[in-house]
């Protein structure tokens, strides 16, 4: 029997089986022997023979036997948690999944764009209530949207605010590339983030968080918000400052939030965010998609054909 092409390492993601990945994977490559580890030692063992695992992450001691791993594929966008520089020293080449939470975390973005923009947050206070009364609501044309990050996710989210008629500006932090967006500012343009806070409807984040997004949405931002804008959060909560976030909410400083990630997180139950009408809060849940696995296997089937050219100019490569 020959060693298998593929490890499916045992960690989940999003509540999704490691079993249903390796089914998937089997489907889209029925060519390639496709190996489920389902407790340590054989993860061990897989890793010693394989040219490619995949998962969440990897333990840097397994390194020194994984004499065949060409590529470790990360089903999570970020890397941060991986041993990036052993695996670099081992010739390890690492991929992770971006691109694979765009359609789905966009549609939540959007969502929580009309929500607020036609109040569903009203309706649902008066149908607890059981009141049957007319509210004035708001329309997404015509209205301005910032979205924070032009990457896979960013840019997916402007794909679709694309047929509602709004203009869009974009924050990266490489202003000169452009982007889909009708205008594009740095992050290191003070000016021109408070700009587009001011003149913003919805300030969408949608970037990771770093040194230079870390309480990027600060008391200051939010003053330069008008009590109209709407915050949507589907990047990371502390990119947010929550009692910034807080007095602005409870000041009527902004109209809104729609936070999908929060600082802290998980959000204890007797957090003062919990109490407000026109918060909505989701449990990091935008990135649940039940495509996730069909996504990772595209991924990793045009990896797999690219490393058999020897073309190591790999999909999603971050080392």
């Amino acid at each position: 029997m020959r060693d298998p092409d593929i490890a499916v390492l045992r960690q989940k993601i999003h509540g999704l089986s490691a079993e249903e990945y390796a089914e998937t994977l089997r489907d889209r490559l029925p060519d390639r022997e496709v190996a489920l580890a389902r407790t340590p030692e054989e993860e061990r063992d897989l890793l010693s023979r394989v040219r490619v695992a995949t998962g969440f992450s990897i333990d840097e001691s397994v390194l020194e036997t994984a004499e065949n791993l060409d590529l470790f594929a990360c089903v999570f966008a970020g890397t941060g948690h991986l041993p990036i520089e052993a695996l670099a020293d081992h010739d390890v080449a690492v991929t992770n999944a971006s691109g694979v939470h765009g359609p789905n975390i966009a549609e939540q973005v959007l969502g929580s764009i009309l929500y607020f923009t036609r109040r569903f947050h009203v309706a649902e206070k008066q149908n607890r209530d059981g009141v049957w009364q007319s509210y004035p609501t708001f329309e997404l044309q015509d209205s301005t949207v910032t979205v924070v990050g032009l990457g896979a996710i960013g840019q997916a989210i402007v794909d679709r605010l694309d047929p509602f008629g709004v203009e869009t500006i974009g924050v990266r932090y490489s202003p000169e590339k452009g982007g889909p967006t009708d205008e594009v500012v740095g992050f290191d343009d003070v000016q021109g983030l408070h700009d587009a806070y001011a003149h913003s409807d919805y300030v969408v984040i949608a970037c990771p968080l770093t040194e230079a997004t870390r309480g990027l949405i600060d008391a200051d931002a939010f003053k330069s918000m008008a009590p109209d804008t709407v915050l949507v959060n589907i990047g990371r909560g502390p990119v947010v400052d929550t009692d910034a976030l807080l007095d602005a909410i409870r000041s009527n400083g902004i109209r809104g939030a729609a936070l999908d990630v929060t600082d802290p997180e998980p959000l204890p139950s007797d957090h003062d965010l919990w109490q407000f009408d026109n918060v909505l809060i989701t449990p990091h849940n935008a990135g649940h998609t039940p495509k996730y696995w069909e996504r990772m296997a595209d991924i990793i089937a045009a990896n797999l054909g690219k490393l058999d050219e020897g073309d190591d100019d790999l999909e999603n490569r971050v080392v």
